[in-house]
């Protein structure tokens, strides 16, 4: 049977300009940082055993990515537990959105799921500003 833990998932992105290379808008290569913080307010402890991820571009693609555990590890996460990583993303067509859960799983075997809240993969307003105003760029 599968619980639904306290566990709660909070991201933080930034847009990284120094290892995107735009191209004509929504096309190019655009990289997104972000920052997970994953929080237990349970009164159980929790191992975060993989991850699932829904990467959608501005073009509707979507991308989906499973995978055993986060960079690498597979953290215990005691009642009152934080785990924070950080990873990336690259669109090839921006904006986008990412979602998705963490598989989780309870001292006794127990399985349950920690959503992650879908967040948006934003070019800031200011890169869009700088492209458009690029010589030879055609507006459609």
């Amino acid at each position: 049977m599968s619980e639904q833990p306290d566990v709660r998932v909070s991201v933080e992105v930034r847009f990284r300009a120094d290892h995107s290379q735009p191209g004509q808008l929504p096309h190019g290569r655009w990289l997104f940082q972000y920052l997970i913080r994953i929080e237990n307010h349970g009164a159980e402890s929790w191992q975060v055993m993989g991850r699932e991820w829904i990467i959608t571009d501005a073009l509707g693609r979507v991308i989906q990515v499973a995978g055993e555990g986060v960079v690498g590890q597979t953290p215990v996460l005691a009642p009152g537990g934080v785990y924070v990583y950080d990873s990336f993303v690259t669109l090839e067509a921006a904006p986008g959105s990412m979602q998705g859960a963490y598989l989780l799983r309870d001292a006794w075997g127990q399985e349950g799921r920690a959503d992650i809240p879908e967040f948006a993969l934003e070019v800031p307003p200011e890169v869009l500003a700088a492209q458009a105003e690029q010589p030879g760029r055609v507006l459609n």
